[in-house]
């Protein structure tokens, strides 16, 4: 067995297949969890399978249900043929964290960070902008959302997955959120919980 895969995950994967077992509908459901490099350390989120109708009336255009509580992202395509699951990095405060529903309006490949108003407020020494690249805080994809300054966008700390790390956005592992950006399209409906 990889080193990299333990126990815990496999308990977990299982936990998620028995609740496959039960229903039905999500025995097509795919599982992507991205494992950081080597000597990197973050949290592993516990997570429970969700069923899109528990959260949204319809899937035209896809869903994206973004759980803060368990620090992951779930989606699920407009044919119902795709469930996905992702690590995520989650706002570091109740201040910061926007709840309810709104929908992806742009995307955007290689973003340019700049940083909103109440971050330059709080640290004036943050550049004005960083244009794309590895130091790049919103790693290769954004999704900008119908919310001001909020977004599912890559990463460029990994130990940040998993955690309580954001002014306000919804980090992934960038091999993550390239995928993500592929299946989903603008007026693809998102729901913080």
């Amino acid at each position: 067995m990889p080193e990299s895969f333990n126990r815990r995950r496999l308990l977990g994967f299982g936990a998620f297949a028995a609740a496959g077992l039960a229903a039905p509908g999500l025995l097509r459901a795919q599982v992507t969890m991205v494992q950081p490099p080597q000597g990197h350390h973050h949290n592993v989120a516990g997570f429970s399978a969700q069923r899109w109708q528990d959260h949204f009336q319809h899937l035209r255009k896809g869903a994206i249900l973004c759980d803060l509580t368990s620090r992951v992202l779930h989606f699920w395509s407009e044919d119902e043929q795709t469930y996905l699951v992702y690590p995520s990095s989650v706002p570091r405060d109740e201040e910061h964290t926007q709840r309810g529903y709104t929908e992806i309006v742009l995307k955007r490949r290689n973003p340019t960070w700049i940083p909103t108003p109440t971050m330059r407020a709080a640290d004036p020494t943050l550049p004005e902008s960083i244009p794309p690249g590895p130091d790049n805080p919103m790693g290769s994809r954004a999704l900008n959302l119908g919310w001001q300054y909020y977004r599912i966008h890559g990463i460029d700390n990994l130990d940040k997955i998993g955690r309580p790390a954001s002014s306000g956005c919804v980090g992934l592992f960038n091999p993550n959120v390239e995928e993500l950006f592929e299946l989903v399209q603008v007026g693809t409906q998102v729901r913080f919980l």
